[in-house]
């Protein structure tokens, strides 16, 4: 039986980053490789809401850009890991973004809805 193939294999993707970081950009298929990793990522998590999504793979996207530089294959050989860890902590800045926590029994520091203040008598 024929093992089924990766959509993205960790070598390939090693070998893109690797010769981006040459150029000191991304190549476009080391782009459409981390675009592939953090679109297939966010079928792993639960969205309610469709454009919820689209706004937390943006901010996967958008890490991924930022932070491809900071890999280093000297010390790791694993773009995978690094990049899918980077990909999942985008999608959570995203969701915290959309849906701030509310934590229980807390007041806010900048003061009731009346404008008096935390700290006013």
């Amino acid at each position: 039986m024929a093992r089924k193939r990766n959509y993205l294999n960790n070598k390939d993707l090693l070998a893109e980053i690797i010769k981006s970081k040459e150029l000191d950009e991304l190549t476009p298929t080391a782009l459409k490789m981390l675009m592939m990793l953090a679109d297939r990522s966010s079928n792993r998590l639960p969205y309610k809401n469709p454009d919820d999504k689209q706004d937390c793979i943006a901010w996967a996207y958008m890490d991924l850009y930022k932070y491809w530089r900071n890999f280093n294959p000297e010390r790791s050989t694993n773009a995978f890991a690094y990049f899918t860890e980077i990909s999942k902590r985008g999608f959570a800045k995203g969701w915290n973004a959309l849906h701030p926590k509310k934590y229980k029994g807390t007041i806010s520091i900048n003061g009731s809805a009346d404008g008096d203040g935390l700290y006013s008598f």
